[in-house]
């Protein structure tokens, strides 16, 4: 991470005072990142728009500078102060005025350490939305009717993590499956077969309706420009004969996240970890709550194969049809985690230890015995809506810095 701090001083001061008036802090900020470059109003203007850049308020003083330069500073503007040489006092009244004209402002205040930590936060944060910004997320048909509370208002993507929602008819990608030929996918499926440590109740017909609907979407999150799509899959099904459990879980494997049921707000949360951590991640149901052990059993019956230790193929749960996957997870450290909320604006997050895969005849086909380190009764009094996300590994302190600065609201 490089820190580009754009430096105000005051003409009472020598600008070459900066690095030794602010010395300790200085000596924080190179502990904390790859590179920290001291700019002019002038050097940064020339640095590409997604550069990382915060205001250094090193003096008093520079109110009247910061207002000449408002068309060329960052959005938000974070402005560091250490409250030396009336430092403070001028951010205080700078961050006022920027935010009576529509800029964003924070001031990063308080000892070096914490000023050095928040801005590894933010840092993080901004990298999370360069990534973000521009994508477009697939919503294709619409969301099944039993996700009542898992829409995403489309200005809030927009502005919060800079998303584009692209609703797409269902009929494009009957268009496409149709299309197909058996004999298009036969490679394929035999690869697939391949892999898998079994098969237990779909035939070949099955698995080639399955990877027929997968190369349509593949083709559709192409032709649209996709990074990530939703799925109506019970209607898909009416239509296909097959489910969208198998399209799924190899587009996830393939870096386009791929999530069920029209559901936004756990579709973000995947883009979310994956622009984080690099990670992808899988959605899933709480099937089972024990508050008094806290364990959860979390399942679902797609998952990218990539994420497991090995597969077996199976039918989907609910309607016994299609192409699902029943995939093997690592024991070990996992974490969940849920931005939820029609803003996006709240969010959980919690490390656990992911004990055994399960195997039970009624519920959804991977199947996963969790325990948390956070209370389970989280599910039961104030949970974002119905599917969460698992991650392997523990990444709940960094999806948690990263959501606490970008301002929402943990619930637990």
């Amino acid at each position: 991470m490089i820190l580009n701090l754009i430096a105000f001083t005051s003409v009472l001061h020598d600008g070459s005072m900066v690095r030794s008036s602010h010395e300790a802090l200085i000596n924080e900020l190179e502990k904390c990142f790859e590179k920290v470059n001291i700019l002019t109003v002038e050097e940064a203007a020339a640095l590409p728009d997604d550069t990382f850049r915060a205001l250094f308020i090193a003096t008093g003083g520079v109110e009247c500078q910061v207002k000449d330069a408002f068309d060329t500073l960052p959005d938000p503007a974070l402005l560091v102060a250490d409250g030396t040489h009336n430092s403070l006092a001028a951010a205080l009244e700078i961050a006022t005025f920027l935010r009576a004209r529509g800029l964003g402002s924070e001031v990063v205040h308080g000892t070096v350490s914490q000023i050095a930590e928040r801005l590894v936060q933010l840092s993080r944060l901004h990298d999370v939305r360069s990534k973000l910004t521009g994508r477009r997320i697939g919503v294709v048909g619409t969301p099944s009717d039993w996700l009542i509370s898992s829409g995403v208002n489309p200005e809030a993507a927009k502005e919060r993590w800079g998303l584009e929602l692209v609703h797409l008819p269902l009929e494009r990608v009957y268009e496409y499956y149709d299309a197909i030929p058996d004999g298009d996918v036969a490679e394929a499926c035999a690869a697939l077969s391949a892999r898998a440590k079994g098969c237990v109740e779909p035939d070949a017909k099955d698995l080639t309706k399955a990877m027929r609907l997968a190369v349509a979407l593949k083709r559709l999150a192409a032709e649209e420009n996709l990074s990530a799509l939703t799925l109506a899959c019970f209607r898909l099904l009416e239509r296909t004969g097959t489910t969208g459990c198998l399209a799924l879980s190899l587009l996830n494997d393939e870096g386009i996240m791929a999530g069920c049921e029209g559901d936004l707000q756990t579709l973000f949360t995947m883009m979310l970890v994956q622009a984080a951590t690099g990670k992808a991640s899988f959605m899933a149901n709480p099937s089972k709550i024990d508050t008094y052990s806290n364990e959860v059993v979390m399942a679902h019956c797609t998952i990218g194969l990539g994420q497991t230790q090995g597969f077996i193929l199976r039918n989907h749960f609910e309607s016994l049809s299609g192409v699902a996957i029943q995939g093997m997870l690592p024991q070990g450290k996992v974490t969940v985690v849920k931005c939820g909320g029609p803003e996006l604006d709240s969010y959980f997050v919690t490390s656990a230890y992911l004990q055994e895969n399960l195997n039970h005849h009624n519920m959804c086909r991977t199947q996963v015995r969790l325990h948390f380190n956070q209370p389970a009764s989280y599910f039961l009094r104030h949970s974002l809506g119905n599917h969460h996300v698992l991650l392997i590994g523990d990444q709940a302190d960094l999806l948690n810095d990263l959501l606490t600065a970008a301002g929402c609201t943990r619930v637990k």
